[in-house]
């Protein structure tokens, strides 16, 4: 038992509501770990399981041990966010969200029983014990419009435009764990994207910034909010995104994330430091040859999470030497908490995350650093169902890389055709998933290798893994430099698999979608292509999206100022070279890439007589979240691919 720890109370259905079922996978969500690192909780559901509620369950961090396993079994349809422990280990706190009520519930889990201590009429997360674990703060939307985020779907256009009264506000909410009325802490005027309490817990460190939410993340200052008067102090306002400020144990020092970022959540640069009283910000991580993804203070130094090249690893950060070291890394996925992809012990000494990749299942990864284990086998029964493999390769002084996935066995002397997939952002990176066979995991990849194709997944200029500099490489250059280390990256993987040259495919959605668009336009290498959420026209664009601000740091300036930039990097500008059969798709609400620039790009191609398709799903943001969409979907693009590469 854990020191001040009182048990849950234990269910005594676990085998019949699935624990250790073979039947199908196990997913792992939201870790958390108690502050002694001795056990580990999280959001467990099993694949093709009758769902009655969203499970806790409880392991022991050595072992892998259920300790525990609580199911909310009074909201099927809720979705469950992010249980966090008590300082003292006594008790979680979650979210639920009720989407046919509109309703957020924050909860406290204590001896094996959910207690309601706050609900929001409207949208909740990222809720946060106070350091003596008497309240709780939590990010309230009241009266929301839409899901928090711009991949959501976008609030209907209509009234007046514009006006403040229409403007969802994101703030910081504080409430008694033990239940009452919640009170709004944040300016009303102020949209909060991430917090953390200050130690003294009289106070938040915070990224905000006025006006429309979705739109102004990329220009959101780092400030502190007074706990009682809810005044806000800017401590900087440096020209970069921002991500998971948090406060050292002495509460002198803030330290983030910071770079050029595309999208909230994709979360990627070097660390800084700034101190409390504000300042300009330092760079403690300059020159690591890699990608910062997550924080957590322990003493006087920071634990990060990072993916460097092919790995997901931990690093040690002295942030007063600006030193680092690797503490372990792996060629895997992980995953873990919205403070990066692994959780600590409160020494820092014990370390955990879900991890996986394209041959092995999500599995519970835990251990004293520098030593990881697996301390979950509920999916070791899963075979590869593919092959895979990372491809490395320079191009113009830049080390590029990506991951080329295919079938277990391939047939001596054939030739496959292989799918190029550009990912989305540009500022993230593909990264192993595992690909099962079967619904779930990948099934995408899945589809297409089952069908006999190679898929290669290039990391070009631009994305994460290799460091600051190469993620801002693309910077006004769209189109131009990652689009040539793709290509280079099309050589290198056809040199180490069995590929066909002359049927290649291009697929990609968002900035993928867009790089989708350049491709058919700027070459013939492709016998077909499918573009999601696309950009044909950046000069349109400009004017028609809800996210105008991400633009001008990759641009250099607004397009009103500079708008050579913005053409030149149009697809739409050399749409008279497309000749590649394209299928286009978009969501009918997507505020990030609005259906206009889809449509502008299939006019595009039926005026020059290119076979195209183009389908608009109804009720849909950027991502598509709809099953029967998602399944349409997939139907389409096996389905085009086959038709002209087969």
């Amino acid at each position: 038992m854990i020191r001040g720890v009182k048990p849950f109370v234990l269910l005594t259905l676990l085998a019949a509501a699935g624990i250790g079922s073979a039947e199908g996978m196990r997913s792992y969500r939201s870790l958390a770990m108690s502050a002694n690192g001795e056990r580990l909780a999280a959001i467990e559901a099993v694949e093709g399981e009758a769902k009655t509620g969203a499970r806790i369950v409880v392991r022991d961090t050595a072992t892998g041990k259920i300790v525990s396993s609580v199911e909310q079994a009074d909201c099927v349809q809720c979705r469950v966010e992010a249980p966090v422990w008590s300082p003292d280990g006594s008790a979680m706190a979650l979210i639920s969200t009720d989407s046919k009520t509109g309703t957020a519930t924050v909860q406290v889990l204590r001896d094996g029983k959910f207690k309601p201590v706050a609900t929001v009429k409207g949208v909740a997360n990222t809720v946060r014990w106070s350091p003596d674990g008497r309240q709780l703060a939590f990010l309230a939307t009241v009266g929301a419009k839409k899901l928090t985020g711009a991949v959501e779907a976008g609030a209907r256009q209509i009234g007046e435009i514009g006006v403040a009264e229409q403007e969802d506000e994101q703030r910081i909410a504080v409430v008694s764990a033990g239940g009452g009325d919640f009170r709004l802490v944040s300016p009303a005027d102020t949209f909060v994207y991430e917090y953390d309490w200050t130690p003294d817990g009289k106070g938040f460190v915070v990224t905000s910034a006025k006006g429309n939410g979705d739109n102004n993340w990329w220009i959101a200052t780092l400030g502190h909010v007074d706990a009682a008067t809810g005044k806000l102090r800017v401590l900087a306002a440096p020209k970069m995104q921002m991500n998971m400020p948090h406060v050292s144990p002495d509460g002198r020092t803030v330290a983030f994330i910071g770079g050029l970022m595309s999208d909230f959540g994709s979360v990627g640069g070097d660390v800084y430091t700034v101190s409390i009283d504000g300042g300009e910000p330092v760079d403690v991580t300059p020159g690591f040859a890699g990608t910062f993804n997550g924080i957590a203070w322990r003493g006087n130094q920071v634990l990060a999470s990072v993916l460097a090249g092919a790995d997901a690893g931990v690093v040690a950060i002295d942030p007063a030497a600006r030193s680092s070291r690797v503490l372990w890394k792996g060629p895997v996925t992980a995953s873990a908490s919205r403070d990066g992809r692994f959780v600590f012990s409160a020494d820092g000494k014990v370390a955990a995350s879900v991890q996986e990749d394209y041959e092995h299942a999500p599995r519970i990864v835990a251990g004293r650093l520098p030593e990881m284990n697996a301390i979950t086998r509920d999916n070791a029964s899963f075979a590869p169902a593919v092959s895979a493999q990372s491809v490395s390769w320079t191009n113009e002084g830049y080390k590029v890389q990506g991951w080329l996935v295919g079938p277990r066995k391939v047939d001596a002397g054939k030739k496959y055709p292989m799918i190029v997939q550009v990912h989305g952002g540009p500022a993230a990176a593909a990264t192993p998933r595992y690909i099962a066979n079967g619904e779930g995991g990948n099934s995408l990849v899945r589809d297409l290798v089952n069908q006999g194709y190679f898929v290669f997944m290039p990391n070009p200029r631009g994305s994460y893994g290799q460091g600051a500099a190469f993620t801002s490489a693309n910077r006004k250059d769209f189109g131009g430099g990652d689009w040539r280390d793709i290509l280079a990256g099309v050589d290198a993987a056809i040199k180490q698999a069995p590929v066909d040259g002359n049927r290649l495919g291009l697929m990609g959605h968002s900035y993928g979608g867009f790089m989708t668009m350049w491709g058919v336009t700027h070459s013939q290498r492709f016998k077909a292509a499918v573009a999601g959420a696309g950009i044909a026209n950046w000069i349109s664009y400009y004017g028609q999206n809800g996210i105008d601000q991400w633009m001008v740091p990759f641009f250099g300036a607004t397009m009103y100022d500079d708008p050579a930039v913005y053409r030149a990097a149009s697809p739409i500008e050399s749409i008279k070279a497309a000749k590649t059969p394209t299928l286009i798709y978009v969501g009918e609400r997507d505020v990030e890439c609005p259906p206009a620039q889809s449509m502008e790009f299939w006019h595009g191609l039926k005026a020059m007589g290119v076979p195209t398709t183009l389908v608009i799903y109804e009720g849909e943001g950027h991502a598509l979240r709809k099953p029967e969409h998602q399944k349409d979907l997939r139907s389409r693009q096996i389905g085009w691919f086959n038709k002209y590469l087969k």
